[in-house]
């Protein structure tokens, strides 16, 4: 008899539907799956006949063949277990056609036939777009998610046994719960006033949460850098729903999506210097995303910057101007999106107190040079805001009460900013100042007469590049949003020049 039920396979970043062909006829005992399966899929062999002896299933006395098709791409996880389960199960059990031809099945089978969750769900429920498939059936952990996606209705259970019951009987399975759990990141707990001073600090992070733009912070240990970049997310506005979708099927074929499932506000990622290129970039076998896509629509914090090793910072040139990164290994390629913004802290020089009023610094000039050596001019060209910071005052720290404006103030200029791009770049690819492409500049980004030759005067005093020129102007645009400016003038360039002066970082 030949049965076939539908399951997805996660490639990358996107899902695959596989076609489950199962076949059980007559023969000495044996139970083979092909079609490109991987090891953990090979072992599904030992799950499902565990399984079926706890639910008292009747296995297939002779021999078992599963097919999976398309032949010719690689399967990997566990979440086929449960449509190979549900397809030998079929073999012995008369089940409802049109349920098994309307359904796509995910889900890790237990030893006791319990269903548990796996990662990828949203990511592989791509794979039924287009296709007669309606419901969807998952695990009970993973039924919020499956639910996110539209045009699917998402059913959980928790055992084989629900699934073959409702398969054969109708006997209903659980429906998504209309109040998800919350999952509320550390940082946005995290409020700009706690910080005291570093006043021009706090207006560069207003100004790169407003526009999206890339973030440097140069100064001593215990000046406040990691603190401040740690409260960016703060002041960062909610995702609209489509970025949110794009975002959480990362996380989830990621195997990182938190309880609540999706992703409000933009991921914050700070991996450790010690990152390796695979990482940072992606790779390993098979294919996963790194820490450069799991930032998608988020912030990339790098701290520390010049210890990363220079090929891991290297990867991140072209992410930072396309919005992609494309990974070429021997056994696969793939594309995937990293459209993040990128914050990094760093020390001046090997000790951390080079130019500082509080510690001498005794650096040489050589160990200075090779400490900033390490950081390419082409990346740095790539960052839209240098700051330098100051250490903060000993006295100032033991102060009471809170010092500034908090993160809800700033949180309302900045979607204030954010919604002035977004009505003058309707109907446009991009959304915000930092994607602005260069073709657009003369259109949105006009200057008047004394702020041309302000930045005239700069490209020659700074020695500044085109790709500086670019930033600069999109900065500026950012800066004239905050004051809700339609023009850009003198004083919006003069701001956005003296955070392009590299000398501070160098």
């Amino acid at each position: 008899m030949l049965l076939r039920v539908f399951g997805a396979t996660l490639h990358v970043l996107d899902g695959v539907r596989v076609s489950v062909e199962v076949e059980a006829g007559a023969g000495l005992p044996a139970f083979h799956i092909v079609g490109q399966a991987d090891r953990i899929v090979n072992e599904s062999r030992d799950r499902i006949r565990a399984a079926f002896r706890h639910a008292s299933l009747e296995f297939p006395p002779g021999r078992v063949t599963v097919n999976l098709a398309p032949t010719g791409l690689p399967k990997v996880g566990s979440a086929l277990d449960l449509p190979i389960a549900v397809g030998i199960a079929g073999t012995r059990v008369e089940l409802c056609e049109e349920r098994l031809r309307g359904s796509l099945f995910l889900g890790e089978l237990g030893l006791d036939g319990g269903l548990r969750p796996v990662r990828g769900v949203l990511a592989m429920l791509g794979a039924a777009e287009g296709s007669v498939i309606r419901d969807v059936i998952v695990p009970s952990g993973n039924l919020f998610e499956a639910s996110l996606w539209p045009r699917l209705a998402a059913l959980g259970a928790g055992d084989l046994g629900s699934v073959l019951r409702w398969l054969r009987d109708g006997e209903a399975l659980e429906s998504p719960s209309p109040t998800p759990p919350r999952d509320v990141p550390a940082e946005l707990a995290l409020d700009l006033s706690d910080i005291h001073g570093q006043e021009s600090a706090k207006r560069a992070l207003e100004i790169a949460a407003a526009g999206a733009h890339n973030l440097l912070l140069v100064g001593p240990p215990g000046a406040g850098k990691t603190l401040l970049a740690r409260r960016l997310p703060g002041i960062l506005p909610e995702l609209d729903s489509e970025a949110a979708l794009e975002a959480t099927r990362i996380h989830s074929a990621a195997g990182t999506l938190g309880p609540s499932g999706l992703l409000e506000r933009p991921p914050f990622r700070a991996p450790h210097h010690s990152t390796s290129d695979a990482g940072m970039a992606g790779g390993g076998r098979p294919l996963r995303p790194g820490e450069i896509t799991l930032a998608h629509r988020g912030v990339l914090f790098l701290d520390e910057l010049p210890e990363f090793r220079r090929p891991v910072l290297e990867a991140l040139r072209q992410p930072l101007e396309e919005g992609e990164i494309r990974i070429a290994r021997s056994h696969a390629s793939a594309r995937m999106p990293a459209r993040f913004q990128l914050v990094a802290a760093m020390n001046p020089c090997p000790c951390g107190w080079r130019g500082s009023a509080v510690r001498e610094c005794r650096c040489l000039e050589p160990e200075v040079a090779r400490y900033r050596a390490k950081i390419s001019g082409p990346l740095l060209d790539r960052i839209d805001l240098h700051v330098a910071l100051a250490a903060v005052p000993w006295k100032d720290m033991l102060r009471e009460g809170r010092s500034g404006e908090t993160s809800e103030q700033v949180l309302a200029r900045v979607r204030a900013a954010r919604g002035l791009q977004l009505e003058r770049y309707r109907g446009e690819p991009w959304s915000t100042n930092a994607q602005l492409p260069t073709a657009a500049l003369p259109r949105h980004c006009a200057l008047r007469a004394d702020a041309r030759a302000l930045l005239e005067r700069a490209v020659s005093a700074l020695g500044l590049s085109m790709r500086a020129v670019v930033r600069c102007l999109r900065v500026a645009r950012t800066i004239a949003d905050l004051s809700g400016a339609g023009a850009i003038d003198v004083g919006h360039v003069a701001e956005a020049i003296s955070y392009r002066d590299a000398s501070r970082a160098r």
